[in-house]
Parts: structure tokens; C-alpha cells; sequence
């Protein structure tokens, strides 16, 4: 008898435990961020199949059923502030670009790299109207505003070498995208690095276009951006961020067809930016290639390249381990869920990004 009531006790307790390990096996919530705003601060982006899943609600409906909420984070101090979220433990994924990313993990931040989401970022230089500007080599001396810390630092600054030019022959202030708008229209800067925000103030005729990277060496100076996840939550939830993986490519895929072209930037126009603003920013881009999730040899090779221009930048000290930071084992197993093992195929590294550099291959 009473070997029966402590079997009975031991299987209640199993059950129990069972019961806890089960409540762990997924989260109540799911803290996604993401390093910019929308025009006048709203929680809207575009220019990205990240900025698709959150219009079209995705991850809400993927997890609707299973009573798992979904707060997405927008930050006006884009990639510093996730990074500092990170910190601070508020959020489990995150999307960024490369400069805060690789700042953040060699300040120690234990995210996992789970997918790319876009490279060969397009970029601009605004000068106002009486600017005697006509290009990049014209600027030295100048106010200049960079929204230091974000991926548009990096690419800035690969501009200015490739022109003789570095952030010290510059009046440099550093401006949030709004704030730097707002500058380069009251004249309070002369010039601005930015992306198709800058586009506003050169169709109220307060500004122009000196520079696009878009047409400059294939958009080799451009950010390349990704998303990552935290250790600890990738260790707790490997199946919830198979699911978001799954639910992103998903996103991607959709973003990519070109039959859904109208209604992606009327998505993306909700971000406060029009519609004729990413139709202009996206002319002759291969969503494609451009906003391919693999992590393949070339994206590899862009983050090297990051990695090493950060340090002669002097905006990097220490030095990362790509291998154990790039994880493909979500990645590779929504493909196969996907049937999509082949629809992206993977880039080659160019010569521009390997010299000098390593190419081992990242796990």
C-alpha cells in the first residue's frame, strides 16, 4: 500500500514536472526590436521584409493559436538603443544593421546571428540648396550630420575614404534621422547622410541629392543588415525561433515577387514615408538578391568587411568570432520546411570584400 501511494506520489510529481518543463517550452511573449521609426517617431518602418511582417501581422497570426503575444519595438536611437534593450534584457529578437550588431557582440551581448535580411543598403548625402556641394569631395570642412552608432556611420565613412576624406576633415554632429531632417531644412547643417527620409526635404526644394550610393560601385559602401536572437532564448525556444525564421522567410518570399510590388510599398508607406519614396529608393534594385536571408559567403564576407573598416574607423577595438556567432541551423531547417532550399542562391564573395580578409566558412 504504501509503496503504491509513493509510486502514485513519484508519477504526480513527473506529471508536475513534466507540466513545468512544458509551460517553458514556450514563451507568453515575444519582444521583437527594430533600430529605426517611422516619419515623426510613429512604430512603422519600410524598406525591408521586416517592416512586411509586422504591416501584414505575421508573427501574430503564426502564433495566435498557441496564446503567444508579440511586441515589436521601435527605436528612434535605432541600433545603439536595441543594443542597450538587449542589455537591459527587453527583447528576444532584433533587427539591425551591421555596425551596432557587431558592436554590441564585441561588447559582449550573447545573441545568436540567425539570418541576413538585406545588403547593399542604398544611402544618400543631402546638401541644402545654396550648397555649393556637387559631390562627396566637396564637403571637407562642412557641417556634416551622421547618425553616429548605426550602420550609416560605417557607410559614411567608407565614403569619405574612398574620397580622400574621413569624419576628422568634417564638422561632424551626430543627429537621429528626424533631428538631421529637420537640420539640413532650417540650415542648421549643410549636409546629411541618410536614407529616402532626405528625399522630403529635396522635393520641398530645401535640399538636394549630391550622392547616392546606389549608383555608386553596385552599392559596395552600403550596410548589410540581419537579425538575431539571444542566446538564452534560442537555448529555451529552439522550436518558437524555428517558427519565426519559418514566418520571416515567409515574409521574405512574399516581399520578393514582384506581382506584390504595389502593395509592398503601400505597406511600407504606412512608416509616414510615401509610397513614391521607396518606388524612387528601390529603382532597379533586385529584391531578390538585395534582401536575400541567407547567410551565405558574400554576407559572411560584408560583416568581415564591417569588422575591419570599424576598426580602422577607430569605431571597433575588439574582434569577433564569426563562426560562433553565425548560427544557419534555424535558417537551413525552415528551408527544408519551406521546400525553399534552392530559391535563393547564394552569392559568392567579391574581391573588394576578402582582401586581407579571411574567408572561413561561419556555422
Amino acid at each position: 500500500m504504501r509503496v503504491t501511494k509513493l509510486f502514485k506520489l513519484a508519477a504526480l510529481s513527473a506529471i508536475t514536472l513534466h507540466g513545468a518543463v512544458f509551460a517553458e517550452g514556450k514563451p507568453s511573449v515575444i519582444n521583437f526590436g527594430v533600430a529605426s521609426v517611422g516619419n515623426g517617431g510613429r512604430p512603422q518602418v519600410g524598406g525591408s521584409w521586416i517592416a512586411t511582417a509586422h504591416s501584414k501581422g505575421m508573427l501574430e497570426e503564426e502564433f495566435k493559436a498557441d496564446g503567444i503575444q508579440v511586441r515589436w519595438h521601435f527605436f528612434k536611437t535605432a541600433g545603439p538603443g536595441v543594443n542597450e534593450a538587449y542589455t537591459n534584457n527587453l527583447l528576444d529578437f532584433a533587427y539591425q544593421g551591421d555596425l551596432p550588431q557587431i558592436i554590441g557582440k564585441a561588447n559582449g551581448l550573447p545573441t545568436k546571428f540567425i539570418l541576413a535580411a538585406g545588403r547593399r543598403a542604398n544611402f544618400y548625402l543631402a546638401a541644402t540648396e545654396d550648397s555649393s556641394a556637387q559631390s562627396v569631395k566637396d564637403i571637407a570642412g562642412r557641417k556634416v550630420s551622421i547618425f553616429k552608432g548605426t550602420c550609416t556611420q560605417l557607410s559614411a565613412g567608407r565614403a569619405l575614404e574612398a574620397n580622400g576624406l574621413s569624419e576628422k576633415d568634417l564638422k561632424v554632429y551626430s543627429m537621429d534621422t528626424a533631428t538631421s531632417t529637420a537640420a539640413l531644412a532650417t540650415k542648421d547643417v549643410e549636409l546629411a547622410f541618410g536614407g529616402n527620409n532626405l528625399f522630403s526635404v529635396r522635393d520641398r526644394g530645401l535640399a538636394k541629392i549630391v550622392y547616392s550610393a546606389k549608383e555608386d560601385n553596385g552599392g559596395k559602401y552600403g550596410c548589410s543588415t540581419g537579425v538575431t536572437v539571444t542566446e538564452e532564448f534560442a537555448a529555451k525556444y529552439p522550436d518558437i525561433v524555428k517558427r519565426v525564421v519559418k514566418t520571416l522567410l515567409k515574409a521574405a518570399l512574399w516581399t520578393e515577387d514582384q506581382k506584390n510590388r504595389n502593395q509592398v510599398y503601400q505597406l511600407w508607406a504606412k512608416s509616414g514615408f510615401p509610397y513614391r519614396y521607396w518606388e524612387q529608393d528601390n529603382a532597379g534594385q533586385d529584391f531578390h538578391v538585395r534582401q536575400s536571408p541567407l547567410l551565405d559567403e558574400w554576407f559572411v564576407a560584408s560583416y568581415r568587411k564591417s569588422i575591419a573598416d570599424a576598426k580602422r574607423f577607430g569605431l571597433l577595438k575588439r574582434d569577433i568570432d564569426l563562426e560562433r556567432w553565425f548560427d544557419r541551423s534555424f535558417l537551413e531547417a525552415a528551408l527544408k520546411e519551406l521546400n525553399l532550399e534552392n530559391h535563393w542562391q547564394p552569392e559568392r564573395a567579391e574581391a573588394w570584400q576578402t582582401e586581407g580578409a579571411s574567408l572561413q566558412a561561419a556555422n
